[in-house]
Parts: C-alpha cells; structure tokens; sequence
C-alpha cells in the first residue's frame, strides 16, 4: 500500500529527467493544482479532434488517433499532457509536424520545450485508449471521466479550467448505435462496422465528454421546440411502456422550470440521454450524452410514490447541471460542490414546483437531513469546501456532505437574502461566468453585491466549517407560564462556532399549539415570543424541518408523535429522536424501537412509513445484540405483518412488507416469504415485481441456514441477460458454503472483479450481514488496506459505498479494534480516506458506548 521511498526515488529521477529549464514544473502523478494553474496560465484555445476504433471483443484493443491544437503563451517551459497508460499505449506523437520521441514519466506524455511554438502548436498521436474509464461490457461501452479519467483515454489537459471543442468520430460493430456531446453529422458503413461522425461540441471541461455505443434501442422525440434523443437497454416492455413518455416530460419539465429561473435558454447544441444498466452512480451530466442508471429511470407497475418523486428528482438535477456545472464550471475540483449543490437545490425546486411545497418539504426534509447528519456527525466530518492538492485525490472529495448538506445551506442562505434577491445574483452569475470557469468565492462576492448580510461571516460557518451544532434549552416557569425561555448551540465536536439559521419550535397544549420562529444566530437567544405562555404539554423543535443540527428531545413528546398532525412535524420528530439516540440523549436502541414500532402502526404516510421502516432496520441489526433480536422479533414482525394487512393503501403495504422483510427471523417468517417467492404472489394488496421477487430470494438465501436454490430457480426465471448476470455474480457472496465467500472476497482484490462496482457493494453488504459476521470479520483488515486501490482504481463514490457495505452494522468490540489498530498502524494515512474511514464506522463507534455489553 505505502511505497514512499520507491515513489521518492522514481520522482527525483523524474524531475532529473525532464527538467530542460530552471521553470519546468515538477512531473509528480496525477494533475497537481501547481500544474493545473501554470496550463491555465499559458494555454488557451484548446480544440480536440478524436476517433476511436471500438472491436466487437470486449478485449481487444481500442486504437485511437488525437489531433490536439492550442495556443501557448510562454514556449520556454516542457508541456505535460496527462495520461496514465504505459508508455507502449503511445504508438506515435508529432508536434507540428515533427515526430518525437515518446516520453511518457508519471502519468504524463513530455514535450520538450524545444519543440514547441509561442502561438498555435498542433500534436497528432495515434494511441492505445486505456479501458478503465471506458465501462466496456460485451455489447456496449461508455465513456464515465468524472473527475481525472479523461487521462486514463486519451491524452490530454486534464483539468476543469482548460475548457475545449472536441470533435468526435467512433468506428463501431455493424448494428451498433453511438450517441455523444455533439449532434450526429453523418453515419456510414466501413467493411462490417459503422462509423458515426459528430459535430464540434459546445465548450466542454475534459470531465465532460462522453460517448456511449453498443446495441441500444433508439428514442427521440420532439418536444415544444426540442428534440431529445434516448437510447436504452430495457428489455421489459411493460416497464417501458409504463416509463418512457415519462422520462421524456420529466426532461421536457426540468428544462421548462430552469430556462424561466435563470433566464437562460438551454445552453448546450443537443438534448440527449442513455440508461445504461447497472451505471455506477444515479446519473452524470454530460450535455448531449446524460448517463442514467437504468433502473432508476424504468419503473413498473409496483413502484413507489417514493420511487416516482426520486425519478423526477434525479432528472432534474442532472438538467440543472446544463446551467450549474456545465455552463458554469468550477475553476478547481475543491469547489466540485458549486456545482453538486445547485444541482441538488434546483431540482428540488423543480420537485416543488411539479410536487407541491407540502411533499416538497417532506422529501426535502427525508433526502438531506438524515444523509448530511450521517456524516457531519462523525469523527471524520468535513466541511463542504475542502482543500485538494491533486486531482487524483478529487474523488474522494465526493459524499453526502456536498449532496446533502450544502442544499440545506443553499436554503438557509436563500432565507438569509430572500428569495428574488438570491435569484437575481444567481443571474447574474450565469450571465458574468457563462462557459467560462468561477469558484466560490465569485459567487459570494456577485451575491454580496444584493444583501447588506455579511455573507463572509455566515460562510466562514456553513462552508468552510465542519461538523454540526448541538443545541440544547432552559425553560423556567412561575404560576403555570412560562417565564423564561433560552435555546443554545454549541459545536458537536472542534472548535466552537455559531451557525446563523432560522427554525421553529411548537409548543403543544390540550386544545392546540404555538409555533415559534428563532432566528439563532448567537450562542444564546431569549425567546421573548415564549415569555407569558401557559406551561406546554412538550416542545417539539425544529417543527418546520428547517434547521440544521441535533436538536433537543422533550422526553413528553416522545409518547405522542402519533398525536402530530402533519407528515412533516412528525418526521422531523423522529430524525430528532434518532439522532438523539446516537448521541446517547434521553433515548436508548431498544426503548426507540419500541417507540418506532408503535408509531408505524399508527403512520399513514408513506415516505414516513419508510423513514420509520430503515430506522427500525436499522437499530435492529446495528445497535441490538443477538439475543435482544430474538426477542424483540416475534413481537415486531406480528407488529408489521398485522399493520400491512390491516393498512388500506398498496404503497404504505409494501413499506411495510419490505422492513419486514428485512427483519424477521422467525421459522414463520421465513415461511411466508419462501410461499410469496414460489407462488409469485405478493401479500393481499401488494403488486411485486420481478425486481421484488429477486430481493426476495436474496434475503431467503441470506436467511437460510442449508444449501437451497432459491437464487438459482431465481435466475432461470429472468430472461433479461444484465439481472442474469448480477445474481450469477452475487451467488458466490451468499453461499451457505463459507469456503466459497471466503474465496469470493479474495476474488476482490483483483481490479478486473470489481469492474461492477454496484454488484460489488451489493455482494459485501450480504457478506457482512450480522448473521455472517462471525465469519466475515476476519475480512475487515483486508478490507481496509485495499481501501487506496480501491481509490485508485475506481470511480468516485466506490471507496464510500466500499466502506459503507462492509461496516455499517457491526457492532462488536473485536470490529472495532480492528479499525482502531488500522489508524494507529498508520499514522499518516491519506487524511481524506481517514475521513471516509471515520465517517463509516460512525455506527460502530458509536455502538461502543451505547450498546450494553449483554
């Protein structure tokens, strides 16, 4: 894992090597933030011309020919391209006409100085693509660069600031269809392959380039004055009967709502998108070539209403990129969130628009705060604004603290200057900064210029700031009234720091209530409103779901949350009392389950249904020990079993059914569930798909103690290739036999069986499920030293999901230490992986202190 005094030596001989003058940077791996502000100092006027050759076999080859051209300032200085590919993958370099030799040290391609021109300098090279960031499968490929993998293609200027035009041209198998940033300018045949001609792009960061090809089905239709290209793999023809037109819309929707708030048409040539089965995150941006994973865009017959506002939801963020992000790119990855958060809030105020602010401020309420909480929380809480030296390490910048805690910043902030005033500096920033690059620190400043708010101050807290406040209250009483009331805040954990925010309390009474607004934005405010009101029943904080952090809970609300009256109060009330729990406040595991329990029977909601659903799941397999679970079972699964029948609607039924089925344990159980697999038949009520029925048969293999065949039978029934293959790849992860997951888990070490980065953190979940821990603890120390590869070799949120798979429900004292022994060990390991590291194991800390040893 560490090699530092190799990676020493081969770096001294680096810049030996390649220094022809006193100004050569350092040649060091990756795109240092040194390198990146010298190129953007001396290049401009980027334009690339690329044609790939892609054969049929998944194996062989894929040759490349680049001309890149731009304009350079200072020619004094040897010109890095980056590209991390051996130096054999280079087949030939000329640089304005002159062929050169191939220098290729630490993940960049050297021109010498010498061969360079102060103006226009053209280089032709004719390569082997690298196929890491392709996502090669046997019929299709696409091309997934986000945030530093442009360079693992292609060589090139692999950084956010140095924008280009790219010309693109694929030559591909015959039947093959091809989609890309560019329109497509002509098509023809070339001896049993095809090969698709684009035209020019918009300007475009190497990030955001793709393509995709392979056997896909074709969609376009015309939309007002838009035409929107679709290309997809989905072989089930209810779910695309049931999916496409509505995945249209949604597109057709987002681009409506955006193009009216900002005041600016669609910025990009094209309107195009690809579902590609199992892609590894829910969506990537590219204008003209959105990737999609293709589950969330086909949905049945039995989705969710959760399911539905999710889809609407994810379109819309990767549509508000074409403004955020795309238009307006972030000069440098530290700022990646710029662009992550904008995304985020608009889409959410599309979900407003299309949803209504009542379902709006439940998912707003259910989607960010319970995720920002999981990691702000922790001992490896970052601030959204991180420092970040090189692009290499740009990956691991990505987390819930961008996706989900700056929207609830970006809301404060919007409160802080009203809603018109906000809107006309976002304008204006897009207007200033469009298809040129801008960090953080333009915006604050164009906003600054519409608030007399010191907008310095309030970011120095919810930008630059990690973890959350804590806040606590004094109430004091005299004849029946209140006489005093006094909410503080302090930081959770670091230094101390005021986050300047606007939330209510309510207090409730037998005939009523009394909402409070706070504006906190000092240690200690009085709450005159309070003074001369008669004594509550109990206070509920933070009952607009607007704030942010561990807020109080009053031990008497905590019997009458079904006495809430609206969805909204009552989920804020129970992410306060889960997170109370974690803090070890006023509530333990077992009495919150219990509590829980009470209220799902008595819930009509169905996002809150599932809220409550995970967190019974949750304190169930990660803060009860063994012998609490069964006995806590019997009574909770005739809690749910009972509630789902009785429950009139088939959405909140199915919430039911799936949080019992993750936790039942009973003979009885299991028999209910092998009887609904074997009929294909849900529950009264309950329309299950083929998706259901998998998960299902998971869960029975998991829970099954003897060999059986469920997954097997389960795959015989599937006649899609792709959900074939993933359960032939998740079968070896559940076996009975623990010869055969251990071999399974050694099989991960190899890069080449992680390429399917969702099947693997599907495949570790089942691996260190708590009724496989006494087996599977012995891969943690594994686990955690392949953590750097793992960060190396994959995309952006796998060293996350890696660490969320494996640890999120231990619990024991022996998995604990192994993490702790881990960290001592090595003392100076990467700090943002530390980060991650903490930030996974927040349960398994926490379950320290407060799981009781029997």
């Amino acid at each position: 894992m560490f090699k530092f005094f190799a990676f020493s030596l081969v770096l001294l001989f680096s810049i030996q090597f390649c220094s022809t003058a006193q100004t050569n940077l350092q040649v060091q791996p990756g795109v240092s933030e040194q390198l990146a502000l010298r190129r953007s100092q001396v290049i401009s006027n980027v334009h690339y011309e690329l044609h790939f050759n892609i054969p049929s076999q998944v194996n062989a080859a894929i040759s490349g020919i680049e001309q890149l051209s731009f304009f350079l300032k200072d020619q004094s200085e040897d010109l890095q391209l980056d590209f991390k590919q051996p130096s054999a993958n280079i087949k030939m370099i000329k640089v304005n006409g002159e062929q050169i030799e191939v220098r290729l040290v630490n993940e960049h391609l050297i021109v010498a100085a010498k061969y360079l021109l102060s103006g226009k300098n053209v280089l032709e090279i004719s390569f082997i693509a690298g196929n890491e960031s392709l996502n090669r499968n046997n019929e299709y490929l696409y091309a997934l660069f986000v945030p530093d993998h442009a360079r693992n293609t292609f060589p090139c200027f692999d950084q956010p600031n140095l924008k280009a035009r790219f010309v693109l041209s694929l030559t591909v198998p015959e039947g093959w269809k091809a989609l890309a940033n560019g329109k497509l300018k002509s098509s023809s045949s070339e001896g049993g392959n095809i090969r698709y001609d684009f035209v020019q792009t918009d300007i475009l960061p190497t990030y955001l380039f793709s393509f995709t090809a392979g056997k896909y089905t074709a969609l376009e239709k015309n939309i007002q004055k838009y035409n929107y290209a679709f290309l997809h793999r989905e072989t089930d023809r209810l779910k695309i009967k049931l999916s496409v037109d509505s995945i249209f819309k949604a597109h057709s929707d987002a681009i409506s709502f955006l193009e009216n708030w900002t005041a600016i048409p669609f910025p990009f040539q094209k309107i195009g998108f690809v579902a590609v089965p199992d892609f590894q995150f829910g969506g990537m941006e590219h204008p003209g070539e959105v990737q999609y994973k293709s589950s969330s865009l086909f949905l049945d017959e039995g989705a969710t209403k959760d399911q539905f506002i999710s889809r609407s939801n994810l379109i819309s963020h990767e549509t508000a990129h074409m403004w955020f992000g795309d238009l307006v790119t972030m000069n440098w990855f530290n700022d990646v969130w710029m662009k992550e958060v904008f995304a985020n809030f608009m889409a959410d105020k599309v979900t407003e628009k299309l949803m209504g602010k009542e379902t709006f401020d439940l998912k707003f309420l259910q989607d960010h705060y319970p995720a920002a909480y999981g990691v702000d929380r922790t001992l490896g809480a970052n601030p959204i604004r991180q420092q970040l030296d090189n692009l290499q390490d740009a990956g691991s910048m990505y987390g819930n603290i961008i996706y989900h805690k700056a929207p609830i910043m970006m809301r404060q902030l919007e409160l802080l200057m009203g809603k018109d005033k906000f809107q006309q500096g976002i304008r204006t920033y897009l207007k200033k900064y469009a298809y040129r690059n801008a960090t953080w620190n333009d915006l604050i400043k164009i906003l600054g210029m519409y608030t007399s708010e010191n907008l310095e101050a309030w970011n120095r807290v919810w930008v630059n700031t990690a973890g959350r406040p804590v806040f606590d209250y004094d109430i004091s009483f005299k004849n029946n009234q209140i006489d005093q009331l006094k909410v503080m805040q302090h930081a959770e954990v670091g230094a101390n720091a005021v986050w300047p925010q606007v939330f209510s309390i309510t207090l409730f009474y037998p005939d009523g209530k009394k909402q409070i607004a706070i504006n906190l934005n000092q240690p200690e405010v009085e709450v005159k409103e309070a003074k001369g009101l008669g004594k509550p029943l109990y206070i509920l904080f933070n009952s607009d779901a607007m704030g942010y952090g561990l807020f109080p809970l009053d031990p008497n609300s905590a019997k009458r949350f079904s006495d809430l009256k609206t969805p909204l109060e009552r989920a804020s009330a129970y992410i306060n009392a889960y997170e109370n729990m974690l803090a070890g406040r006023n509530v333990k595991p077992a009495e919150l389950l219990q509590l829980f329990a009470e209220n799902i029977k008595q819930e009509k909601d169905e996002m809150n249904l599932r809220l409550l659903g995970g967190y019974i799941s949750g304190i169930y397999w990660s803060f009860l020990k063994p012998a609490q679970r069964l006995e806590k079972s019997p009574e909770l699964e005739s809690v749910l079993w009972e509630t789902m029948q009785s429950t009139p609607l088939s959405n909140n039924k199915k919430a039911l059914f799936g949080t019992y089925q993750s936790v039942y344990m009973s003979k009885d159980g299991g028999m209910k569930l092998v009887e609904i697999w074997k009929t294909q038949k849900g529950p009264t009520g309950i329309k299950l798909t083929e998706d259901d029925f998998t998960g299902i048969a998971f869960t029975l293999a998991l829970k099954s103690d003897t060999v059986s065949s469920y997954l097997k039978i389960q795959r015989d029934r599937i006649t899609n290739q792709e959900r074939k293959n993933r359960i032939s790849f998740l079968m070896p992860a559940l076996s009975t036999d623990v010869k055969e997951r251990d071999s399974f888990f050694a099989s991960l070490s190899e890069r080449k069986n992680r390429q399917k980065e969702a099947w693997v953190g599907s495949a570790l979940t089942y691996l260190n499920h708590p009724l496989r821990q006494s087996t599977s603890i012995k891969y943690l120390p594994k686990s955690l030293e392949l953590l750097e590869e793992i960060k190396n070799t994959g995309d952006i949120f796998f060293p996350q999901s890696w660490l969320g798979a494996i640890f999120s429900s231990y619990q024991s004292k022996e998995a604990y230490q192994i993490v702790t022994d881990f960290l001592k060990k090595y003392p100076d390991y990467n700090p943002k992986l530390k980060g991650k590291i903490l930030q996974a194991t927040d349960h398994l800390y926490r379950s320290q202190k407060i799981v009781p040893d029997k």
